[in-house]
């Protein structure tokens, strides 16, 4: 199973550098989980506790060390060359985002708590990688997290086609309209490829916008364990409830600090941050092969009609927020 899990990651990431790819912002990650439901759905992989192992190890611990190292992705230095705006705004989107998204899922939809709050961090904060890292904290299904994987794609990738179209619109300069993509738009490379479309300076904008909204995962996770999730921190000794704690986020926080302080050669920065797309890629790939088509198609279209929700929020409050603090 492992030879099969390290292909599927591999293909991923090569496909990922396809310019028709790259063009659209389908990252490795989403195109692993593609990739490992088209092969889970498939007859050829042994259902057996054997093959299960590698599964559980690429979703436990391959992917929260591929959290950690993606924290060398992002800088102190970053945040303060945009300035106390951009911090502003993504801070104001996250919190609106959850806070509706959570709401509206859970009481509106009818739809479980796990699955409203990974589509709404999903949406808030940084697409398939959010997702994720919260999925410790919620202990969600399978089929959630895969649910809300192909929403957040799904709409991510609409909005970025949506961007040039606002760009005709608005009198946002070039680096402040970046910042806009950089705080609305779902993935990262989702914000490369929407930044590229308007021109290098949006492009440089949208990019460290986008990576300090990454940067708010580690809160994002921490406060959704304490706020929402107690419940699912019983301990092994008195079975008391208390907080869960995802130790790999402040793994996440001391990597991003390090690369604050240090800098580390551009090729060792490289490679780090290539081994975090693999192991995150091998994490969504066995993701992808543990989820059936059937439990995804059982969701219904609670979870598109909130993404929607999500998108229009994301698209009008972001630019109204923008305006605001850039006109």
């Amino acid at each position: 199973m492992w030879i099969r899990l390290l292909i599927i990651a591999g293909g991923a990431m090569a496909l990922a550098q396809l310019p028709q790819l790259a063009g659209v912002g389908l990252s490795a990650l989403p195109l692993a989980i593609l990739l490992g439901l088209l092969y889970g759905n498939s007859s050829r992989w042994p259902h057996t506790a054997a093959a299960h192992k590698p599964l559980q190890w690429c979703q436990r611990y391959g992917l929260r060390a591929g959290i950690v190292l993606f924290g060398f992705n992002l800088s102190f230095q970053q945040i303060a060359a945009l300035g106390w705006q951009v911090l502003a705004i993504d801070l104001l989107m996250v919190t609106a985002v959850l806070a509706l998204g959570i709401f509206v899922g859970e009481r509106l939809l009818g739809m479980s708590r796990e699955l409203a709050v990974l589509t709404s961090v999903g949406s808030a904060v940084c697409g398939a990688a959010a997702i994720l890292a919260t999925e410790p904290v919620t202990r969600a299904r399978q089929q959630d997290v895969a649910v809300a994987v192909a929403t957040v794609v799904l709409f991510g990738t609409l909005a970025m086609f949506s961007y040039p179209l606002i760009y005709g619109l608005t009198e946002l300069q070039p680096g402040s309209f970046g910042v806009y993509i950089g705080s609305t738009v779902h993935e990262v490379a989702q914000a490369v490829a929407a930044g590229q479309s308007i021109g290098e300076e949006t492009m440089r904008g949208a990019v460290v916008a986008k990576l300090l909204r990454v940067m708010l995962l580690a809160p994002v996770v921490l406060a959704l364990g304490a706020l929402l999730f107690r419940d699912r921190g019983a301990t092994a000794e008195g079975g008391k409830c208390g907080i869960t704690v995802p130790w790999f986020v402040f793994g996440f926080i001391a990597a991003a600090g390090f690369n604050s302080v240090v800098s580390l050669p551009a090729p060792l920065l490289g490679d780090i941050k290539l081994l975090s797309q693999f192991l995150l890629a091998l994490g969504m790939a066995a993701l992808g092969v543990k989820t059936h088509w059937d439990s995804i198609r059982r969701a219904g279209i609670k979870p598109m009609l909130l993404s929607l929700l999500l998108l229009a929020l994301l698209l009008g409050g972001g630019l109204a927020l923008n305006l605001y603090f850039y006109r």
